[in-house]
């Protein structure tokens, strides 16, 4: 590859924005297999999963099953991820939480990457600063995992003012189960009995034609 082509050194002359994704994961690669160089490998990549979003859903061992990857790439693209993952929340936890649109910017790249429905709680002080957050279960959400007294656990632990419940639809719509509906219901009913403001329940999926990417109950008028 001539030298000027080469992803390392165009990202040092050019930038980040120059390079394609292909080329942005071939860096990380660092180098390909017999017969074919690190971009291939990394087009081979995106043509399986078809998405970066696709690729950063996949386990360590999915990715590194693709032939000239392995285990030690495969731990470094994951690692990647996270770190963009990351990178995107930082600013967001020093702002005031208090709509979905912030909820989703602050965890929507993360829980549209899992394949399992996975339900955190954001515990915020009386600014909606936010405090932390706590992962309260994994897996399809039902009432028994999802216990009102599970979720407002860590409030009462951490004094947390308020909490946002969010959880994700790996399917991508996000519209509310019936089971979800239910669960908000006894949570509304929970959070008055301990007086800790609920404040929303985010549902997170993906874009869709016609539709936001995630689904709030206080928008929506049932909290």
């Amino acid at each position: 590859m001539p030298v000027q082509d080469r992803p390392r050194e165009k990202l040092a002359t050019l930038g980040a924005a120059a390079l394609t994704d292909s080329e942005l994961i071939a860096i990380l690669l660092r180098t390909g297999m017999q017969g074919a160089n690190a971009v291939d490998v990394a087009r081979a990549l995106l043509s399986k999963f078809h998405t970066l979003a696709g690729l950063a859903r996949c386990s360590v061992t999915e990715i590194a099953s693709i032939k000239g990857v392995g285990m030690a790439k495969a731990v470094q693209l994951a690692a990647a991820f996270g770190l963009g993952t990351r990178l995107a929340r930082e600013a967001l936890t020093q702002s005031r939480i208090d709509s979905p649109e912030l909820v989703y910017g602050l965890l929507g790249a993360e829980l549209r990457m899992l394949q399992k429905e996975s339900l955190r709680v954001l515990l915020l002080d009386t600014r909606y600063n936010l405090l932390r957050i706590e992962e309260i279960s994994v897996g399809s959400l039902n009432e028994s995992i999802a216990h009102p007294r599970e979720v407002f656990r860590p409030a009462l632990i951490y004094a947390a003012f308020a909490i946002i419940v969010v959880h994700n639809h790996p399917s991508g719509d996000p519209a509310p189960s019936e089971a979800d509906r239910r669960l908000t219901r006894r949570m509304a009913e929970a959070a008055q009995l301990l007086q800790i403001k609920l404040l929303d329940h985010v549902i997170i999926g993906s874009p869709g034609e016609g539709r936001l990417p995630y689904f709030s109950f206080k928008e929506s008028g049932i909290l």
